[in-house]
């Protein structure tokens, strides 16, 4: 309760600030008045990317008419890495490599915003249903924003020395992506990066503000299915059945024991079942029932503990209820998982000192690490010894939104809602100064 009144002060402080101050910034100098002139045509794309969204995988036209840009400003240009990805590579005399991404891909969401560039693009995705498709999760601005920044880093070639691969990344939404770009070649066809930096828009404080967390950032995200097995009947009769609903209701009670009394209480964890499906009708007992589940953690240690008490439970709930060995349940963990994002902690302070240094201690601050997903993680986990990672938060709330929740005059729509539309100029300039600042303070000019 403590670290939510300190957080909420923090953030009516930096919001504060912002409404004081017309520029919103801290600082100028030549690299965000740079980006201050691109904003124009940088927001007309950003309109572009949310009028046309593309689903996982299938971001064929984004990536190309991105490609295109990077390959004007003079970057080699290569397509189709991890099937829809994009790596631009910019060598600029010697130095360290550092990686720049952003996230491509929209999601299966009916756009509800009334923005008059509004997306009214439709898709059938994997579960064969026709949606509409939308940037509900903010990848368009993540987008424009590395466009900026990349033109930023061409412009002020003079100010940073090293090499630079900028990727765009299919199908974050699916935890897909980044895998797929590694095990099509990522580190053996382009330099291999001694530091990966991305940021994401965050729909849990005002635009232009910037948060970061070091050490564990966002979560391992698992799904699990476990398969209940049961001795189908009539429901007047029950017993002569063994019960599948029944076995599969005490296994759900007895996985809330896996974070309340197994996993220490200094380490986070989730297991929500978000899914219970068994059975026809109201008087036939079913011989199966399924469970759909979402386990978080941070730490691999933790994720086997959770991991391994899945599949004892179900196992020892089945035993106790009488099922012979051919009915035990199935327990199936989906392969491949999205791995926790760890921030190097020793290059978030260093980064994260450069961000209060240009734009103003009021405008960055430390959140809470979440329990959500992002497949960023990959990039640090497929070469530990090598790679340094460190993804960061801008705040995309409309500063008269979020100033109207503070007063419970109105609730602020999440990342993946249909009404989350972020102050997208904000997010874009912030965004792309951050990005090209950061990698120009990674790859310093040899002396300076």
């Amino acid at each position: 309760m403590f670290e939510q009144v300190r957080m909420a002060g923090a953030i009516a402080a930096a919001a504060g600030a912002l409404l004081c101050s017309t520029s919103a910034f801290a600082q100028s100098d030549t690299l965000r008045e740079g980006v201050a002139q691109d904003m124009p045509e940088l927001m007309a794309l950003y309109r572009d990317l949310h009028e046309h969204p593309e689903l996982s995988f299938e971001e064929t036209e984004t990536s190309a008419k991105l490609a295109a840009r990077a390959r004007a400003m003079g970057f080699d240009v290569t397509q189709g890495v991890g099937k829809t990805g994009v790596v631009a590579v910019m060598r600029n005399g010697e130095g360290p490599t550092v990686l720049i991404r952003a996230d491509m891909d929209a999601l299966p969401v009916v756009e509800q915003t009334g923005l008059p560039f509004a997306s009214t693009v439709t898709a059938t995705p994997a579960s064969g249903v026709e949606t509409g498709v939308m940037h509900a999760c903010g990848h368009d601005t993540h987008m424009t924003a590395w466009i900026g920044a990349a033109q930023q880093l061409v412009d002020h070639k003079d100010q940073w020395s090293g090499t630079l691969v900028m990727i765009l990344q299919p199908a974050e939404e699916l935890g897909l992506g980044a895998l797929a770009m590694l095990e099509d070649g990522l580190y053996e066809r382009f330099p291999k990066p001694d530091y990966a930096i991305a940021f994401h828009d965050a729909a849990q404080f005002p635009a232009g503000m910037i948060g970061y967390a070091p050490g564990y950032a966002l979560a391992n995200v698992d799904s699990v299915d476990i398969t209940v097995k049961g001795i189908g009947g009539h429901g007047a009769y029950p017993q002569t059945t063994k019960d599948p609903i029944v076995l599969a209701s005490a296994i759900v009670m007895k996985l809330q024991t896996l974070v309340s009394r197994e996993l220490s209480p200094l380490e986070p964890g989730v297991v929500t079942v978000g899914s219970f499906r068994a059975g026809s009708k109201h008087n036939i007992i079913s011989d199966e029932a399924k469970l759909q589940l979402t386990v978080r953690s941070y730490t691999d240690e933790s994720r086997k503990l959770l991991l391994d008490g899945i599949a004892r439970i179900a196992r020892g709930e089945a035993i106790a209820a009488g099922l012979p060995d051919d009915l035990m349940p199935v327990v199936t963990v989906e392969e491949p998982y999205t791995p926790s994002t760890y921030n190097d902690p020793k290059l978030t302070e260093s980064v994260v000192a450069g961000f209060r240094a240009r734009f103003g201690e009021e405008r960055v601050m430390q959140v809470p690490s979440v329990m959500g997903g992002e497949d960023f993680g990959q990039f640090h986990r497929a070469a530990p010894d090598d790679v340094e990672s460190f993804i960061f938060w801008v705040g995309g709330v409309p500063m008269d939104e979020w100033e109207a929740a503070q007063k419970a005059e109105a609730t602020l729509p999440s990342l993946h809602s249909p009404f989350w539309a972020p102050d997208a100029e904000k997010v874009i300039a912030t965004g792309a100064e951050a990005l090209a600042a950061s990698a120009m303070q990674l790859m310093p000019v040899s002396g300076i």
